[in-house]
Order: structure tokens, then C-alpha cells, then sequence
């Protein structure tokens, strides 16, 4: 039986119309993960970064898998594997190592790359050429996310710079591959979605408990901070997200991704009470407008 969940997506190509609806669906997911950080700091118990992204992902995965009652069959089963850990199981590690040892700022900046990451992945992959819009707009981004994001407090960690390098790049990858490899004949992106958490679920299981030992205690705040997190921040953001990957343009839904930054810095402004200088402002304009100017820009 086939569920909501189950049906294809519809291609972009159809309509303007649908494009845009399309493309505003899947903004939502990078807006919502951009609740990640005001979230664990202000709900969760501090120590456990990769615990939060360990039920953010498996518990959804393995839900959506009851669900709908579909496994992975032939190259699919290493497919999903490789894609799990390229955009949750790997990304996650790497980007909670990058916010340890760097400040927000440089972190966020350094996770900017990735539209320009894949970019550069996608002539090899796609056969996708890069133009002077995609790159200029890119550029653009990782301006406007480093004006919004870096203080004076910045500072370089190597091993810091590494992991925020490799993160953008697992994640990278990953979206570039995800539309490489689009899904079996007959599976919906529901399906998809429930092979990826699980994979990536999975991978991250070991890690977090050979890194952080025993599960945290859990109040009723942080409860609610984990029910966000898995719920919105990973079932409903993965579905939309991998949704629209399957459909838009690969290079305009990576710069989707600048709202996570621009979000969680506009959440520090407005539910935190940090400061908003005018070079900020002009941060968020930029970041904006290489995000629509993006999505205008094809092929």
C-alpha cells in the first residue's frame, strides 16, 4: 500500500508553480535546523551533543521504517549506508567538533562552504559545470553568513577548521550523491528517508556512547528538547528536505542551507537577547540574497 509518505515527489520541472512551492517546502528543513543550537543550549543537558543527533535520527528512521514496511535490496543496502553516514552519521561528529573547539561564528562560517563544496563536486558527478552565478552567489553566502555570524571573540583552531571542513564536505557529498543515486523504481522519498535515518542512526550509535559514555538524565525539558529535535528537527526536516533534493536544482538547494545559520542567529537576537550590530544586518541582507538568488539562477 502506498502512504502519503510513499509518493514521488513532483519534479521541478513541471511549473513555476511547483518550483516555488516546492523550494519554500524544502527551506523549511535548513530553517528548522537552525532551532538546533538555541534548542541544546537552552533545553538539553549540557556534554551530549551527539546523543541529541542520535535520537534526532534513528528513532525517525526506525518509525518511518514501520511505517511503511520497506527495506533496501541489492546495491541499495550499501547505498543507503554510504548516504546515511555521509548526511547525518559522519556530518554530525564532525559538525559537534567544530563547535566545541570553535566559536559559533567561525563554525557556522566554515559550514558556509558547503554550497561551494558542492559546486565543485557536482562537474565530477553530475556533469554539472559550474557558472559564474552559482559561484558568485556561493561566495556570497559564506560573506553573508560570516558577517551575521563571526565576533570579535573569533578565533582559528586547526583541528576546529578540520572538522568544520569535513562536515561541509561529508554533507556536501552527501547531497551530491543523494541526486546521483535518486531511489529505486517505485520508492518513494519516505522510503528513502527512513533507509538514511536508520543508516545514519546506526553509525552514529557506537560513536556517541564510546565518546560520551552514558545516556544523560532526562527532565521534562529536556524531554521536550529531544521530542523537537526528532520530530520536527528529523522526521519532518528530512522528509522535506530529501523531498526537495530529489527534484530542485542541486547547487539551489545547498544554498537552501544558509537559513540554518541565519536562523539560529536571529533566534540568539530574538529569544536570547544578544546584540545585532548594523554589520550584522548587513550580514542577513547578503545571506538572503544569495539564497533567492540561487534559486533564480539555472542552468
Amino acid at each position: 500500500m502506498t502512504t502519503t509518505l510513499d509518493r514521488p515527489a513532483p519534479r521541478a520541472t513541471t511549473t513555476g508553480t511547483s518550483t516555488v512551492g516546492l523550494t519554500a517546502l524544502t527551506s523549511l528543513a535548513p530553517a528548522v535546523w537552525g532551532t538546533t543550537y538555541l534548542v541544546t543550549t537552552e533545553l538539553l543537558p549540557p556534554g551530549h551533543p551527539l546523543f541529541a543527533g542520535l535520537l534526532r535520527a534513528l528513532p525517525a528512521g526506525l518509525l518511518l521504517l514501520l511505517v511503511l514496511h520497506r527495506l533496501p535490496h541489492g546495491v541499495w543496502w550499501w547505498r543507503s549506508l554510504a548516504l546515511g553516514a555521509l548526511n547525518i552519521g559522519a556530518f554530525f561528529p564532525l559538525l559537534f567538533i567544530a563547535a566545541e573547539r570553535l566559536p559559533g561564528g567561525v563554525a557556522a562560517t566554515v559550514g558556509a562552504v558547503q554550497p561551494l563544496l558542492v559546486i565543485a563536486l557536482a562537474l565530477p558527478l553530475l556533469g554539472e559545470h559550474p557558472t559564474a552565478g552559482r559561484v558568485g552567489w556561493a561566495l556570497a553566502g559564506v560573506g553573508g553568513v560570516a558577517l551575521v555570524a563571526i565576533g570579535p571573540d573569533a578565533a582559528l583552531d586547526p583541528v576546529g577548521l578540520l572538522a568544520g571542513l569535513g562536515g561541509a564536505l561529508s554533507m556536501a557529498a552527501g547531497v551530491v550523491l543523494t541526486r546521483r543515486w535518486g531511489r529505486p523504481e517505485g520508492v518513494g522519498s519516505g522510503v528513502l528517508v527512513s533507509w538514511l535515518l536508520t543508516a545514519g542512526g546506526l553509525v552514529l550509535l557506537p560513536t556517541t556512547f564510546l565518546l560520551e559514555g552514558a545516556p544523560p538524565a532526562i527532565d521534562g525539558q529536556a524531554a521536550g528538547g529531544y521530542l523537537w529535535l526528532g520530530a520536527v528537527g528529523g522526521l519532518a526536516a528530512y522528509l522535506l528536505w530529501f523531498r526537495g533534493l530529489g527534484s530542485l536544482p542541486v547547487v539551489a538547494t545547498a544554498l537552501l542551507g544558509l537559513l540554518s545559520p541565519v536562523v539560529a542567529a536571529a533566534l540568539g537576537w530574538l529569544v536570547l537577547g544578544e546584540a545585532l550590530r548594523p554589520v550584522q544586518l548587513a550580514g542577513f541582507a547578503l545571506a538572503l540574497a544569495a539564497i533567492l538568488g540561487g534559486q533564480l539562477t539555472r542552468r
